[in-house]
């Protein structure tokens, strides 16, 4: 009966199955999250706080008792996860992968003010909540497939954001030599200068440090410009990345059985 119990929660906290109670639970989470995020949100508004603020202490322990429950039933049915089944320290390695430290992260803000008294500590700890927006990666398709394609392509999106480093160093020795003596204040150094470089490349310009010379002029075009063609790398990287994730989901939805989950292509 144990046994029957354990296999049946896990089923329903890791989604492999697709009845009425799993999308029922998978419902209540994500709700339960998305109001969570939405608490943090309007608790900030001083008129809001003021009115209607006895509902978000007994709400806070409502949920972190849910996410409590939750993070310890995924501890004690981890050992069903064939990943963690019968492997050297399979419990310790599940609670310290990165889903799980997630769990974690979302319930400990309600616990450490009792252990830490440092009302600025306190204040800080709280933002962490907002961790709890990313436990939807467990339930939510698209986050899944973001996260899924930010793993197939990271050593491509590295190479890129190298390329795009080596850009900011370069443009931002150039300007300084180029503005260093007609803006000493600006342009004290190469690495003051990487704050133009940054808003520069980014497209963003935010007109509070920009060239005065004819020179850092047709330097900063040439980097505007640049900025854009460098960019464009990463954005297609992405792109292709999610048109292929797009499609594997896409044919793993047509080969799966939409009531047991099950791979349908060898039955």
């Amino acid at each position: 009966m144990t046994n029957v119990v354990l296999q049946r929660t896990y089923e329903i906290l890791e989604g492999t199955t697709n009845d009425k109670i799993a999308r029922g639970f998978q419902f209540f989470i994500i709700s339960l999250i998305a109001v969570n995020v939405l608490v943090v949100i309007v608790e900030t508004e001083e008129s809001v706080l003021d009115e209607y603020g006895y509902l978000f202490t007994p709400f806070e322990i409502f949920s972190v008792l849910v996410f409590t429950g939750e993070y310890a039933a995924r501890l004690i049915v981890c050992k069903l996860n064939p990943k963690y089944q019968n492997k050297k320290f399979g419990l310790l390695r599940f609670a310290f992968s990165p889903m799980m430290l997630i769990d974690l992260a979302a319930i400990l803000p309600f616990f450490l003010p009792f252990v830490v008294a440092d009302v600025r500590f306190i204040r800080i700890i709280r933002l962490l909540r907002l961790f709890r927006m990313f436990k939807l990666a467990r339930y939510s398709e698209p986050m899944q497939t973001l996260g899924e394609v930010f793993k197939s392509k990271a050593g491509d999106l590295a190479v890129a954001f190298f390329i795009l480093f080596i850009v900011l160093i370069f443009a931002s020795s150039l300007m300084y030599h180029a503005e260093h003596e007609a803006q000493p204040e600006a342009f004290s150094s190469i690495p003051t200068s990487m704050w133009w470089g940054i808003v520069t490349l980014t497209t963003i310009g935010y007109g509070d440090v920009y060239p005065v010379t004819v020179a850092g002029k047709f330097i900063a075009a040439g980097v505007a410009i640049l900025g854009i063609a460098v960019y464009a790398i990463p954005t297609g990287i992405m792109a292709s990345a999610f048109t292929e994730e797009l499609r594997k989901r896409k044919e793993q939805k047509n080969n799966t059985c939409p009531h047991c989950g099950k791979d349908i292509t060898h039955s």
